[in-house]
């Protein structure tokens, strides 16, 4: 998946799908983070420190160790969009967020890629009050996460699909650089 706004060069897209082609991860994320290319790219200071305290939440909330899960780039393997619950998710902004819990919470490996980015007058970008009701959204679907992986409240969003394997390994926040 590539967001359509035109701030990420489409030349990873091959190498993204070969790592999931070679089975080293199903998913792979492509970082603005990693590399330090959001700000070298021209993300707004506040976008950036916005991005930086979500993920940090969420990677506390649940669990998990990625340098973002704000990107527009990604790639997914087509067992892991088979075996979890699309279905159940909002059709708005914070649908790739739930995704990425919900891939998260089954255990599945992701790598992370570095990617450059640009930011520009007329690349498509939400305004503030949409802004904030999705970092709502992250933080509720965080949440419901952390529920889950406590046993507590598991939201229908986490259930597998029928027949499908899950693929954990030991090293589930292993990245790629």
């Amino acid at each position: 998946m590539l967001h359509p706004d035109y701030q990420y060069t489409p030349k990873l897209i091959a190498p993204m799908a070969s790592i999931i082609a070679a089975g080293i991860y199903p998913v792979v994320l492509g970082s603005r983070i990693l590399g330090k290319g959001a700000r070298k790219g021209g993300m707004p200071l506040y976008k950036y420190i916005a991005n930086r305290l979500l993920t940090f939440l969420e990677n506390v909330l649940i669990g998990a160790k990625l340098s973002e899960y704000h990107t527009g780039y990604r790639a997914y393997s087509s067992h892991v969009l088979r075996s979890i619950r699309l279905d159940l998710n909002s059709d708005d902004f914070i649908f790739d967020n739930e995704v990425l819990s919900q891939i998260l919470f089954a255990g599945y490996e992701i790598a992370e890629v570095t990617c450059p980015t640009r930011y520009f007058d007329e690349a498509s970008s939400i305004n503030f009050w949409r802004s904030l009701r999705y970092g709502l959204g992250v933080l509720r679907v965080s949440v419901q996460h952390l529920l889950a992986r406590l046993g507590i409240y598991i939201h229908p969003r986490y259930r597998m699909k029928e027949n499908s394997s899950l693929p954990v390994s030991e090293n589930s926040r292993r990245r790629v650089r």
